[in-house]
């Protein structure tokens, strides 16, 4: 299944539509050129709607608004702790050579966690995540976070790592088996909000008793109809694909 993901992975990347439809008009172009011409013409109309922000900020904006986002301040007496899913780290070939801890544009997702537990010092935090990446190398991601946690002065006491899951699904099922988590207790589950649907059905196929807590929101109320960004309009494609794919296979599949 975690190859699968990878193989598909490849659909979500909108570029890579763009340069099929490419290749297959120059196959066609010498036999049938007016369908060649029409497929380089539609490549073309692919990439330039792609950078279009408002439409694939509709999508998305979709999938944040399910959950409603916490409020800092609120009472979380009741929570056992925080599960903080991975993903908000560069990869660990980065990392390799460096000793400064270094986020992604899903920082957030660390971030809130660490404000989380200076204002609930009886909480404690999981992480889970190991290495989601095909062939990755340097530090998994577990190791990554700690260096992280550390360095914002995180008691070790106060967190626990889980670094052998490589995906959403694997992140709720290892993760409840590390010593001393009750996940029948309430936690936090904390993932980035275009992300959450996905996170909480699983968690909650797995046994999980969570509440979320949305962060990294990449959306407004409103996109101005004038935002246009061809390097963000497929960033954000690619993220919306991604997520979309996961909840289509992950119903399939039974994990949600």
């Amino acid at each position: 299944m975690f190859l699968a993901s990878k193989f598909l992975a490849l659909l979500t990347q909108p570029l890579a539509w763009v340069i099929t439809l490419l290749f297959a008009s120059l196959i066609l172009l010498k036999r049938r050129p007016k369908a060649g011409l029409r497929l380089m013409w539609t490549a073309l109309a692919v990439l330039l709607l792609m950078g279009w922000m408002p439409l694939p900020d509709l999508l998305v904006r979709h999938l944040e608004g399910q959950y409603t986002e916490m409020e800092p301040q609120a009472d979380l007496s009741g929570y056992a702790g925080v599960v903080v899913l991975g993903g908000a780290l560069d990869s660990g070939h980065i990392w390799q050579g460096h000793t400064q801890p270094l986020l992604n544009d899903a920082a957030e997702r660390m971030t809130a966690a660490v404000a989380i537990l200076k204002r609930n010092p009886q909480l404690r935090v999981v992480f889970t995540g190991g290495e989601g990446q095909l062939f990755g190398t340097g530090p998994n991601e577990a190791q990554r976070t700690k260096v992280f946690f550390d360095s914002m002065g995180v008691p070790q006491e106060r967190v626990s790592y889980e670094s052998a899951s490589r995906n959403t699904y694997e992140n709720a099922v290892l993760t409840s088996k590390l010593p001393g988590v009750d996940i029948t207790q309430r936690w936090l589950l904390v993932t980035s909000a275009w992300h959450m649907p996905r996170s909480v059905a699983t968690f909650a196929k797995a046994g999980w008793n969570v509440t979320a807590y949305p962060v990294d929101f990449r959306t407004g109320p409103v996109t101005p109809w004038t935002d246009y960004s061809l390097a963000g309009g497929a960033n954000r494609w690619e993220l919306l694909l991604h997520e979309l794919l996961g909840l289509l296979s992950y119903r399939l599949t039974g994990r949600i």
